[in-house]
């Protein structure tokens, strides 16, 4: 064959492969998350939602033989609701004294309202503390102060310690212990290392209202019950509706910065 005359291939033919396999079409190959990821990727942002709109508690904790006390309680909570992100919950404590003795202090019966009673353990699921009690010779009712002494575990762990908590109380008479039956119970808060939190004169020009009887004093919403047929006034309520947004407020920051 003469000198170029066709030894070199063509550069405008594609070679031919004799291999099939290598001839055949490149597939594409999707990658499908699998299922059981999607569905953990899922309830991870659903439960961050949920954390996210977790309403913080507020424990209204309370001892009330003839009512003052809940009705001081429920204003309260009104006030705890009233604040955006935080709920409060009613507790009562276990009575102590016998029906027969009950009957003899012409105690009403009580009823089933659902307010369920509190236990110890509860505590630990709150993010702020009020506790109501009416007094017994300037010093916190017996019912409430067994309860303080069921917490021995709790205060031997430090469970409650930085937790605020407050207080709110009933005397028979003027003088008979607004301000003492509180701050007597402090040594309670202060054996837990918990936050004592007052409203002080927060509340305004009601702290100075001198036109009627009121109860309550820069240490918490209080009532006279009298007798015990004097039923807590509305400047009485209005007094313990603003405790309850005050700690309200004070637990919501509080919880912002955690």
């Amino acid at each position: 064959m003469g000198k170029g005359s066709g030894c070199i291939p063509s550069k405008k033919k594609t070679p031919v492969n004799d291999d099939p396999e290598e001839n055949e079409p490149l597939s594409v190959v999707e990658t499908e998350v699998p299922k059981n990821e999607t569905t953990s990727r899922s309830i991870d942002v659903v439960a961050t939602t949920s954390e996210r709109l977790k309403k913080l508690k507020v424990y209204i904790v309370f001892y009330s033989m003839y009512g003052h006390v809940e009705s001081l309680a429920r204003s309260l909570k009104k006030g705890v609701d009233s604040v955006d992100g935080v709920e409060g919950v009613l507790y009562r404590v276990v009575e102590t004294l016998p029906k027969d003795v009950l009957e003899l202090m012409k105690a009403p019966e009580k009823v089933d309202d659902g307010i369920p009673l509190i236990s110890s353990e509860n505590l630990v699921e709150a993010d702020g503390l009020l506790f109501g009690f009416p007094t017994r010779f300037g010093s916190m009712a017996g019912q409430m102060k067994a309860f303080f002494d069921s917490t021995g575990q709790l205060w031997r762990e430090q469970k409650l310690a930085g937790l605020p908590a407050g207080f709110f109380v009933s005397t028979g008479t003027q003088g008979g212990g607004q301000e003492t039956t509180a701050w007597t119970a402090i040594t309670q808060l202060v054996h837990h290392g918990m936050l004592y939190v007052p409203i002080g004169y927060t509340f305004g020009a009601g702290m100075f209202e001198m036109d009627s009887v009121r109860g309550g004093s820069p240490y918490g919403a209080g009532v006279f019950a009298g007798d015990g047929s004097r039923q807590a006034t509305e400047a009485e309520l209005a007094l313990a509706e603003y405790q309850g947004r005050y700690m309200a407020n004070i637990v919501k920051k509080l919880g912002q910065k955690s």
